[in-house]
């Protein structure tokens, strides 16, 4: 596992200490800069040139870096054994790099190995029936069994479920806090904690010291669905947070996927109404395993010199209605975004939104990073 320095880290530990500089920012300032060091070291009036930032926020910026101490960070991560990764070094998870906004800096206690790559996050409510913890136990087991690294929030309810179903089968699994490393959220999972660090790996963007806040769980299921290669939503009310996760997944171009409940159990009128809206259903391992196989990774074909191979036009699906035909259409000839399918299609943004959310759920076409779609 690549180590970096104490000097290489502390300029980045510095930038994710700073308030209000986040994942968006940060990559922005890079982007600009080249270097952590170059963004610490530049005037108020060269972090101000960077779009949309401001006079004002960039004279915050510039006063925080003097008063954040990252050597102090660094003592906090060698008491509690915390380890970082860094998005532009080696070890750091690809699958999250291809976000939109990964974080910086991915504090670490355990191992994230090469395999974990191959990763599905399981995820659902804290207040789960019995039926909800057995299939995301059982799904967990399996895929583990399978080969697969189980990612999920350490959270009570169904993520501690997927996280002893992994462990059970001897498999690897991931959790990630919403909080910083130092303490495990909730504290009843200190134990499950620990036996994941022994085979896997816990992981936060929050410093080390950080108390989890209401506000930093929806970013951080973002990172559970971006270090994943699919979603499964096992349980989940109408408004639990665990439907964000779906939302990340969607943003990120993963497969979301759901196992139905009971009608007459709240608790999974969350799940069902994303299957009606056209999550992929499913009911065991082996239709989770059949939909990965057919959301692998196509290759280009690589061709002697002097063959060109014969390229198929691909055929509108059946069953579109108009608007989602004109989508479509579209689609088929280049990537777009929001505002062009609105002009192509003649429809309004709110009748766009559903329509593409419908294709997406069934698989028709699929979103890009910055929110551009295409077909599949």
């Amino acid at each position: 596992m690549y180590e970096p320095s104490d000097e290489e880290l502390k300029p980045w530990l510095l930038l994710n200490l700073v308030p209000g500089l986040g994942p968006r920012l940060t990559k922005a300032l890079i982007e600009k800069f080249i270097t952590p060091e170059a963004v610490i070291c530049a005037s108020v009036q060269d972090l101000s040139a960077i779009p949309h930032l401001g006079f004002t926020t960039a004279t915050k910026l510039h006063d925080s870096f003097k008063k954040y101490n990252p050597d102090q960070e660094l003592a906090s991560m060698r008491l509690h054994g915390v380890k970082a990764l860094l998005l532009n070094k080696p070890d750091y998870p690809e699958s999250l790099k291809t976000i939109w906004d990964p974080p910086s800096v991915l504090y670490l206690k355990g191992e994230i190995l090469p395999g974990d790559g191959k990763a599905v996050a399981i995820v659902g409510s804290r207040s789960c029936t019995e039926y909800g913890k057995k299939m995301a136990k059982r799904l967990a087991k399996g895929l583990a069994m399978a080969g697969y690294t189980i990612v999920s929030g350490l959270a009570r309810g169904i993520d501690g479920e997927a996280h002893r179903g992994a462990l059970e089968a001897g498999g690897r699994t991931i959790a990630v806090l919403a909080g910083g490393l130092s303490k495990i959220y909730p504290p009843e999972h200190a134990g499950l904690a620990l036996e994941i660090i022994k085979t896997g790996a816990i992981v936060s963007e929050a410093a080390v010291l950080q108390a989890p806040l209401p506000g930093m769980f929806p970013a951080r299921n973002r990172i559970i669905s971006g270090m994943s290669k699919a979603i499964i939503l096992v349980e989940a009310a109408e408004k639990s947070g665990a439907l964000v996760t779906a939302v990340h997944a969607s943003e990120q171009g993963r497969p979301v996927l759901a196992v139905p409940g009971s009608v007459e159990s709240s608790a999974s009128g969350g799940t069902n109404s994303l299957i009606r809206k056209g999550a992929i259903l499913i009911r065991d391992v082996d239709d989770v395993l059949q939909e990965l196989k057919d959301w692998a990774p196509s290759f280009t074909q690589k061709l002697l010199p002097g063959i060109s191979a014969e390229v198929t036009p691909p055929s509108v699906p059946e069953n579109l209605d108009e608007a989602e035909t004109k989508i479509w259409q579209a689609l088929a000839n280049s990537v777009c975004n929001m505002d062009e399918l609105i002009r192509t299609s003649g429809q309004n943004a709110g009748v766009v939104a559903g329509k593409l959310l419908g294709m997406e759920m069934k698989r028709i076409i699929k979103r890009l990073p910055g929110s551009r779609f295409t077909i599949c």
